[in-house]
């Protein structure tokens, strides 16, 4: 009796992202093994791993992050990619030119230097796709690249907001909730749309950026005549970004008036994001041991980072709603389990990617030791040089702790040290800082001339005053210091007077 045919969709196979290097290992191996050399093993093994690993590789050094990947067999890989150039193959190991003639471009839209960057499109390209009208595709393109202009919006929707969204705009396009919808699942294989987080979310690839917009202005919807946020008064200039209270979790209501805060009237919050405190396990833990360290803090969604400080108004007019500046510091943190699974999944590059384009300067990547290393789904040495190159090239300060209590008492070392920072330094004690800086000034001496002048202002004002070089080069020498009330001397008078006065650079 014949065996039952099995019917259904065949899922198309994954491309190889590193096609040249497995072609020039599965070589050597074969020349190995026909010479009877023991290499084949070697490059046997190397060949191996290197088909477990689902990113791109840029050169043979990047290997090396791999098992069974030495100096040499990097060394190697490096000598015939450059023969591979030099006789005008493609630039990147990771590139076919039979299958991608196409110019190089990240997949996703995020480049990032220190993970691999795919130069092969895959299966399904998106160069000559375009959706029908009314259909599920269209309008979820669409709704992604309103979500993109909107100024107060996310650049993300949930899975929930789509059929939402559809269900309103393009009735009968989207299904129930709870089943697949084959035209999301569509975009995400051909690249416009790729998803991030759990819950998942939603957003535009560059490609997909690219194509909605023509789809928008095919439509005649370039502005997209949609509301995307509070109609702004004529003649009234729009927000401008950083300036007003920021808001970290959704963004409600319009523009803001710009928050000036000075010292005393705020004090300094760290914000937790809402995937760090909900779930079972360690989760909850970490709320429990910041509550335990005193640590001031609230729970919020945010949509960049794990941990964010802000300065919060103490007296605020609204009490419900009080104004809040965001703080020069960010901290992702990152469980070992979890920056593997980040890794395969491509979440490592993305999270990166908007870390950097956050504008905040201070990023911080906490990662936590779980468990024995040898029980995770990728080597040690892969997670090593990850981390490396996100402390190196990437430009992150990098934090090791052992456990969730070691990281807790680190986010309560950094809230201590920003409190002193933003809370205890006015524009008084940050001049005196200025002019310690200066050789010859101690702190007795700076306390005098801030005693005199309170600010740069205050000095730069009195030195306009002067009427000429000279009298700007002795107006501090007179100035008493210390116990027994000993003039400044003109030395450093004259210093202090280049330093201020002077336009060209010191010599």
């Amino acid at each position: 009796m014949a065996a039952p045919v099995r019917l259904g969709r065949k899922r198309p196979l994954p491309v190889c992202p590193n096609p040249l290097f497995v072609r020039w290992l599965t070589e050597w191996r074969d020349e190995a093994a026909s010479r009877g050399r023991r290499t084949q093993f070697v490059f046997q093994k190397a060949l191996r791993s290197l088909r477990r690993y689902p990113l791109p590789l840029r050169s043979g050094k990047e290997a090396k992050i791999l098992r069974h990947f030495g100096d040499g067999l990097c060394r190697m890989l490096d000598q015939r990619l450059q023969q591979h150039r030099s006789s005008g193959g493609d630039h990147a190991p990771g590139t076919s030119r039979a299958k991608s003639p196409a110019p190089e471009e990240p997949p996703v839209g995020v480049p990032d230097s220190s993970m691999p960057v795919p130069s092969q499109p895959k299966v399904g390209s998106s160069s000559s796709y375009w959706p029908a009208r009314h259909s599920g595709a269209r309008a979820v393109l669409l709704l992604l690249y309103r979500e993109h202009l909107n100024p107060s919006g996310h650049s993300f929707l949930t899975k929930e907001e789509l059929l939402q969204r559809c269900a309103q705009d393009v009735p009968g396009v989207a299904p129930v909730s709870a089943r697949p919808w084959p035209a999301l699942r569509s975009l995400l294989h051909r690249n416009l749309v790729f998803r991030t987080h759990q819950p998942a979310r939603y957003s535009l690839t560059s490609e997909g950026l690219e194509l909605a917009q023509k789809l928008a202005e095919s439509e005649g919807l370039s502005s997209l005549n949609v509301p995307i946020g509070p109609e702004e008064p004529s003649g009234e200039e729009p927000e401008v970004p950083g300036s007003a209270s920021a808001d970290l979790g959704a963004s409600e209501g319009g523009v803001q008036p710009l928050l000036e805060l000075r010292p005393g009237e705020y004090r300094v919050v760290l914000c937790v994001d809402v995937g760090e405190a909900k779930g079972a396990g360690h989760r909850p833990e970490l709320l429990r041991q910041l509550q335990r360290l005193h640590v001031t803090h609230t729970v919020r969604k945010l949509h960049v980072g794990d941990f964010v400080w802000v300065a919060q108004e103490t007296r605020p007019r609204d009490p419900a709603r009080p104004g809040e500046l965001v703080l020069d510091h960010i901290v992702e943190r990152k469980r070992l389990d979890d920056l593997c699974s980040s890794i395969i999944d491509g979440r490592f590059r993305e999270q990166k990617f908007r870390l950097k384009r956050c504008g905040l300067g201070r990023r911080v990547y906490l990662v936590e030791e779980h468990g024995s290393v040898h029980n995770l789904s990728l080597p040690e040495s892969t997670l090593l040089q990850a981390v490396t190159n996100t402390q190196v090239i990437d430009g992150f300060f990098v934090k090791r702790t052992a456990d969730i209590k070691e990281s807790a008492a680190y986010l309560a070392l950094l809230t201590r040290g920003l409190e002193r920072l933003y809370q205890a330094q006015s524009v008084r004690e940050v001049f005196a800082r200025q002019l310690m800086q200066v050789r010859g000034v101690s702190g007795e001496k700076a306390a005098a001339l801030v005693d005199r002048y309170s600010t740069p202002a205050s000095l730069l004002a009195a030195y306009d005053a002067c009427a000429t070089p000279k009298e700007q080069e002795m107006l501090l020498s007179t100035v008493k210091c210390g116990r027994l009330q000993r003039n400044l001397g003109p030395a450093l008078s004259r210093t202090l007077s280049q330093l201020y006065c002077s336009y060209s650079p010191l010599t």
